[in-house]
């Protein structure tokens, strides 16, 4: 462990990012309180402040939009890309030079994610940058920020010195862990540890109750963490147990990907205040939506946490010369809200109900992949009916996260949801302060937890992983061999530690163009290394396909066996180990994924 000043957890958000710390060594026990760093930011033209969050959106000014110095930081002169709070504004009304959701995009499969694409469907004119530079972008200006607040006077503060836990969506999968590293590195942060969010919410909520929290949970209870942000939606089970008289937490089930969150609320919202503007015989074109789309975020949220305020007023520019004339104005209504958000993305329903598949067409647009079915009570009734361990057991408590959770509208929803299906009782709520904060401090409550200083929530993997195997046997025309899914990770592996098959031997093509699936399930938690399913898909899913050239003799087919390895900062390593030398070929998963 490197000797660090302080222990950092780094919130990378959709929406906002956040940094929190607290010493590495207790003095006492008010000096070991965690803190939240405060990040220097543009605010306007000219204007610094320092933020609570740094709005995890990066503008790209054209030359033309502003003078150079309007741009400066306290640390940096021409800046070509703005991070934070200015940002946001002004890409709401130049949205063709925003870049938004880069973490969505970050775990987005379909797309080449070291390849400068964002903004999507920017101009050419407008410069791009890669998901991965996106995100590293946004962590550059959280290290700027921090080394000149806190380390000018000492480089040994400097953050890239101190012991970092930056955290990811529970259902990220090894590739997208493997690009948030790569992303932190380009941020000059090369020594992190991931944490997923769902559990750093409940690290806060333990760090919060200053030790109280047995107090209000017991051997048996199975805690839903609920974790909704701006462009994902989590859910997690964590189970209460007792070993030795003590309680011990563990994750037993991480849900799929959702890109369900705040900005799919907020799209929804345009769209009705679109319509609105439609029937008045003024249609808006692309831009206009998107700026819109913003404006929307602002007076949602307003509406949503503030109970004495019924309308907030909506303005976006008009396609006309004229900035006053040209304006399109009109107001978000509460009743908006809470028809288009409250019974739409939160309906009541039943426990065997299931998100709505859609006929999708044929020929699609690229972009994110939202779900066809924004539910987002049924794909919560779907992911706690792929519970195989005591399927009919649902929460006895939930712990609210994420930015959409503030609001209480949506919090009781939720719950009057989980009651309706366990016969009128409510699930207890873990209340929770400062959702908005709470995943950077429990990240960095997590970092006291590992140097002793906390309790642990047991967890490893967030699924299990398995590799393609062509299946041996006669070669029919027109139909190559099937493909096995072979397990070669399974749920909850711990970190730091590794495992390999030495009782099966694999064949591993080598100097010549291959092809290797890599696979995926947050639904068969119970496998086991070397389980092989021949009929796969469904519950087992594709997450990349590797094609690469391994070293070796053209037409070389080496015995070996397969070792995987879970690293210590929660990234994944699958090693093929040669059965007849010392040779061994690393798989690599960010690589260029399938278009």
């Amino acid at each position: 462990m490197n000797q660090s000043k302080y222990i950092v957890g780094i919130d990378l958000g959709t929406s906002n990012s956040i940094l929190a710390y607290t010493p590495a060594e207790m003095v006492d026990e008010a000096a070991s309180e965690i803190q939240i760093f405060e990040i220097p930011q543009i605010s306007g033209p000219g204007s610094v402040a320092a933020r609570s969050m740094l709005p995890s959106f990066i503008f790209l000014p054209g030359e033309k939009d502003m003078s150079p110095e309007a741009l400066n930081l306290p640390w940096q002169k021409d800046v070509s890309q703005v991070v934070g709070e200015f940002a946001r504004e002004r890409g709401a009304e130049l949205p063709q030079r925003l870049i938004s959701s880069a973490k969505s995009w970050l775990c987005h499969p379909m797309v080449d994610r070291n390849q400068a694409i964002l903004p999507w469907g920017a101009a050419s004119e407008v410069p791009k940058l890669s998901t991965v530079e996106a995100t590293a972008a946004i962590l550059d200006h959280i290290r700027r920020a921090w080394n000149f607040s806190m380390a000018r006077e000492d480089e040994r503060l400097a953050l890239e010195r101190q012991d970092i836990f930056l955290t990811v969506p529970a259902s990220f999968d090894a590739v997208a862990r493997e690009l948030t590293v790569k992303a932190a590195e380009m941020a000059q942060l090369p020594d992190i540890t991931l944490l997923e969010e769902p559990q750093a919410a409940f690290y806060a909520w333990i760090e919060a109750s200053h030790d109280r929290w047995r107090d209000d949970i017991a051997a048996g209870d199975l805690v839903l963490v609920c974790d909704l942000g701006g462009g994902t939606s989590d859910f997690s089970l964590i189970r209460v147990s007792e070993s030795s008289g003590e309680l011990e937490l563990e994750r037993i089930a991480v849900g799929n990907h959702l890109l369900i969150g705040g900005d799919n609320m907020d799209l929804a919202l345009a769209y009705a205040i679109a319509k609105r503007f439609s029937e008045k015989g003024t249609r808006l074109d692309s831009w206009q939506m998107r700026a819109l789309w913003h404006r929307c975020r602002a007076a949602k949220e307003k509406l949503l946490e503030l109970s004495d305020s019924d309308t907030v007023p909506v303005s976006i520019l008009g396609r006309g010369s004229s900035l006053i004339g040209g304006t399109l104005r009109t107001d978000l209504r509460r009743a908006d809200v809470e028809d288009v958000i409250v019974d739409g993305f939160f309906p009541f329903c039943d426990a065997d109900s299931r998100p709505t598949a859609v006929q999708r067409a044929g020929i699609q647009e690229t972009g994110l992949p939202y779900e066809s079915d924004p539910a987002v009570t049924q794909h919560l009734a779907q992911f706690l009916s792929r519970q195989d361990e005591r399927p009919s057991e649902l929460p006895t408590a939930v712990l609210f996260n994420g930015g959409v959770m503030k609001a209480p509208l949506l919090r009781k929803r939720i719950v009057d949801v989980l009651s309706s299906w366990q016969d009128g009782v409510e699930p207890r709520v873990l209340e929770a302060s400062n959702l908005d904060l709470a995943v950077a401090r429990g990240a960095a409550y997590y970092g006291l937890a590992r140097r002793g200083r906390g309790i642990r929530i047991r967890s490893g993997l967030n699924r299990s992983y398995y590799i393609g195997v062509a299946a041996s046997m006669p070669a029919v025309p027109g139909m190559p061999a099937p493909i096995k899914a072979l397990c070669v990770a399974p749920f909850g592996m711990e970190e730091g530690t590794q495992t390999e098959m030495t009782e099966r031997e694999f064949n591993l093509v080598v100097g010549e163009p291959a092809k290797f699936e890599f696979l995926g399930s947050v639904a068969r938690t119970n496998d086991t290394v070397g389980t092989i399913i021949e009929d796969w898909e469904g519950d087992v899913e594709p997450i990349t396909t590797i094609e690469t050239t391994l070293d070796g003799t053209y037409g070389n087919v080496i015995p070996v066996s397969i070792q995987i390895k879970v690293t210590e900062i929660g990234t994944l390593e699958l090693w093929c180990v040669s059965r007849q030398d010392d040779n061994r070929w690393k798989l690599e998963f960010n690589v260029r994924e399938k278009p």
